[in-house]
C-alpha cells in the first residue's frame, strides 16, 4: 500500500517527474526486498525481459509454420536429458570457463571436470552484469533458456535438433557410466 502511495507523491520543489518517482520507488522496493543484501532486481528484470521477448519472437515464428510437428515422448526425453547436460556444460565445465570469465571469478574445483564460480566482486553493483553472472553459473537457471532454445529448434528444424539433443543425451549417458564405473572401482578397492 505504501509503494502505491509513494508513486503518486510529489517531492516539493524538486520538480521530479513520474520517471524519477518510479525510480525512487524501485530503489525503495529493492532496499526492502534485499534486507541489506545487494540483490540486482533491475538486472533480473532486464534478463527476464530478454527471455520474454525472445520467447515471444520464437512463438510468433512457430505460429507461422503451416504444420507443427508433434513432440513425441522420445523427443521429449532427448530434450530433457540434453537440456540437463548442456546446462551443466555451460554453467560448470572447466573448459567453458572462458565463456563465464567476463562476469565470474573462479572459486574452487567442483565435481569431476567442473568448477564452482561466483559473480565477479567488482560486478556486485552492476545489476545486469551481476544477474548474467548468476544466470550463467547456475545450471538450474540456464535450463529454462536452453530448454526454450532446444524446443524452438525442435519446432523449426527438428532433424538438426534431434542430432544435437542426441549428442548431449549420449554425453549425459556417458557421464553416468563414468560415475558408475568409478563407484564400482571404489567398491572393488575397499574389498
Amino acid at each position: 500500500m505504501g509503494i502505491v502511495r509513494d508513486i503518486g507523491r510529489d517531492r516539493e520543489g524538486n520538480g521530479d517527474g513520474p520517471a524519477d518517482r518510479l525510480k525512487g520507488v524501485a530503489q525503495q522496493v529493492q532496499r526492502r526486498y534485499g534486507h541489506g543484501q545487494d540483490r540486482p532486481l533491475g538486472g533480473y528484470l532486464a534478463v527476464m525481459s530478454v527471455y520474454a521477448a525472445g520467447s515471444a519472437a520464437l512463438l510468433f515464428v512457430a505460429s507461422r509454420r503451416r504444420q507443427l510437428e508433434r513432440i513425441s515422448a522420445g523427443d521429449l526425453a532427448l530434450l530433457t536429458v540434453a537440456t540437463h547436460r548442456l546446462s551443466r556444460t555451460l554453467a560448470k565445465d572447466a573448459v567453458a570457463s572462458p565463456l563465464r570469465a567476463p562476469v565470474t571469478r573462479y572459486k574452487e574445483t567442483g565435481m569431476p571436470s567442473e568448477v564452482n564460480e561466483e559473480v565477479a566482486p567488482d560486478l556486485k553493483h552492476n545489476g545486469p552484469a551481476h544477474a548474467i553472472g548468476e544466470l550463467i553459473t547456475c545450471p538450474f537457471c540456464l535450463g529454462q533458456w536452453i530448454a526454450t532454445g532446444l524446443m524452438a529448434g525442435h519446432i523449426l528444424c527438428p532433424r538438426l535438433t534431434r542430432i544435437v539433443t542426441s549428442t548431449f543425451t549420449a554425453v549425459a549417458g556417458a557421464d553416468a557410466l563414468q560415475f558408475a564405473y568409478s563407484a564400482l572401482q571404489r567398491l572393488d578397492e575397499s574389498d
